[in-house]
């Protein structure tokens, strides 16, 4: 008996570095994308610049200035004032701050349940994969974009219900790419020496076949927080998202819906244009890059 748990025991260590072995590997591809290097250090400077601009800064939130009202970039007001004299510097990376902390959390969210899920139906099968399965099957027959705006029409479009409604709805995608990982991987030899060992179902699930899936997980995660983004954006366009006084990059181009602004006063729009795009592009590049350094059919 003492043999065959060395045996086991060794297999399982062996697993253990594996695993070293591939996140070594995969960072060591990322790394050769110097698109992808430089696009991280993009998507770290944004948030480093929400997080300490508006701390920094001398203008607050609601901060109006009546004198300067609609008032072009100055050295008193880099991006220029609204029509209401507020600072739109400020507002801008208070904005940027929401709308990054909604990708996130919906990303975060959306990723418990769907990982919870995903692994449930692939490590059990039959009648509990069919049920999650034909569950997901539901959500995806319905328009995303369109039951979004029918849900935040119908409540408060708040920033708590934004994150439940997109978490709630987009699950499903990646509740699928953990299942398919998981049946691949329960039928592999280390599985059946966790299963001579006597180990749990649950430390069979999340402790050595989850593990193995958390490079698609991350994958996922990073295309999902550009998708979120412009989801978001899109609500917030229409009115139906994150409404004023609070800002986020979504409601700060609203303005651009009247064509007068869009001829006249470029900076109501134009800044909050441009970090969606470079938040948006430089996520999805990350994820690009990632998903080519997982992928083994892609290195070289």
């Amino acid at each position: 008996m003492s043999t065959r748990t060395d045996i086991v025991n060794r297999r399982l260590l062996k697993k253990d570095k594996n695993v070293e072995s591939f996140w070594a590997n995969v960072f060591k591809q990322f790394k050769r994308n110097k698109l992808a290097v430089v696009s991280t250090y993009i998507v770290l400077a944004i948030v480093l610049a929400c997080i300490i601009v508006p701390m920094v800064s001398p203008y607050s939130l609601e901060q109006t200035d009546t004198a300067n009202r609609a008032q072009a970039p100055s050295r008193s007001h880099w991006l220029g004032t609204d029509n209401i004299g507020r600072d739109l510097f400020t507002r801008l990376f208070i904005g940027g701050r929401i709308s990054l902390g909604i990708a996130l959390a919906v990303v975060t969210l959306e990723c418990i349940i769907g990982i919870v899920l995903g692994t449930l139906a692939g490590y059990y099968g039959g009648i509990v994969d069919g049920i999650i399965m034909r569950i997901s099957d539901i959500f995806l027959c319905f328009p995303f974009l369109i039951i979004c705006i029918v849900i935040v029409s119908i409540f408060s479009s708040g920033p708590a219900t934004l994150i439940l409604t997109l978490s709630i709805l987009s699950w499903p995608s990646i509740a699928r790419i953990v299942r398919a990982q998981i049946l691949s991987l329960r039928e592999l030899e280390y599985m059946e020496a966790c299963e001579a060992l006597g180990i749990s179902d649950f430390k069979r699930m999340f402790r050595h076949l989850l593990p193995n899936v958390m490079a698609y997980i991350i994958v996922y995660a990073t295309l999902g927080i550009a998708a979120t983004i412009l989801t978001e954006t899109s609500l917030s366009f229409l009115g139906l998202g994150i409404r004023f006084p609070i800002p986020t990059w979504g409601n700060l181009i609203q303005p651009a819906r009247e064509l007068v602004v869009i001829q006249k006063y470029w900076w109501y729009w134009m800044p909050s244009g441009i970090a969606i795009f470079l938040t948006v592009m430089c996520c999805n590049i990350i994820g690009d890059a990632l998903r080519d350094a997982v992928d083994p059919k892609m290195k070289r």
